[in-house]
């Protein structure tokens, strides 16, 4: 798989997105386990989780200890893993999504967040979704006393604008990495994030990368060039879809979410596949 980098950090082109194995729907977790060392089998060196990833409150944090799991029981080396994982957002039962931006949250929230994964430092810290009650310096802030207390080795962002970027930017410097936000075919409106991404030397996550393709069987529309590119190249529209995203800067690092085996084994190959110009004029015009 061809590399990319989040800060000094060397990962493969395609993470996994840890989000299915743990909320409404999600495998048994010996299924969930094979998927996660199906994705280190092809060459998957990021892997992104929350700690709200869960069915609410009785088991928040679960996706956190479901990825410690399977990297203690994988068979090969994963030291060259880097796991990322976010706070901020709170799971007062299944059905609901809440914010909590407070430093005092925030640096309780990465202690817990240790514990689960069993590390002495997080290689990448997230900054959930921006709290409308708290001021957004005061939550970056806080991610910069966890930097400074050496408890996470890289900062980030989520859900952020580009103005929230640049102050981010500004209060974490360099320790400021990676910026996650919702990109995809059909959820373009990240453009803009994306570039001051590239233009700032920022790894740009997109989450939900592949949008829906392939619901229902469903690839009109703005989806019809990624299934006719598909078919003509032999392979599945998620891999066009994915590989037409890492062509759009070498900051990009998608994070399909995957519960199977073989679909993150499919998305990894995006990694290898690259689009002509032609081909991904056709993407960038859907």
């Amino acid at each position: 798989m061809q590399q990319r980098r989040i800060g000094g950090v060397q990962v493969g082109a395609v993470g996994l997105g840890g989000m299915p194995m743990s909320i409404a729907g999600r495998p048994d977790t010996d299924r969930s386990v094979r998927t996660i060392h199906a994705a280190l089998d092809a060459g998957v060196t990021f892997i992104d989780t929350a700690d709200a990833y869960s069915l609410g409150s009785q088991d928040f944090g679960h996706n956190e200890s479901l990825i410690a799991q399977a990297l203690a029981d994988y068979g090969g080396d994963t030291s060259g893993v880097l796991v990322a994982t976010k706070g901020g957002h709170t799971r007062p039962s299944e059905s609901e999504w809440g914010l909590n931006g407070s430093p005092e949250y925030l640096r309780a929230a990465c202690d817990a967040s240790l514990a689960r994964l069993g590390v002495d430092a997080i290689g990448l810290y997230q900054f959930h979704r921006p709290d409308p009650r708290v001021p957004y310096a005061e939550s970056i802030g806080a991610l910069r006393d966890l930097a400074d207390a050496g408890k996470i080795r890289m900062a980030g962002i989520s859900n952020a604008d580009p103005d929230q970027i640049r102050q981010a930017h500004d209060i974490l410097g360099d320790r400021l990495t990676a910026v996650q936000n919702q990109f995809s075919p059909e959820f373009r409106t990240s453009e803009q994030e994306l570039r001051l991404c590239a233009e700032l030397g920022l790894a740009f996550l997109p989450w939900s990368p592949l949008g829906g393709i392939g619901r229902a069987g469903d690839l009109g529309g703005r989806f019809r060039p990624f299934a006719e590119i598909a078919q003509a190249r032999g392979v599945s529209p998620q891999q066009v879809c994915l590989a037409w995203q890492l062509a759009l800067a070498p900051v990009v690092v998608p994070i399909p979410g995957a519960s199977r085996p073989e679909t993150i084994r499919d998305s990894a190959a995006a990694g290898d596949l690259t689009l002509d110009e032609r081909e991904l004029a056709a993407l960038n015009a859907a």
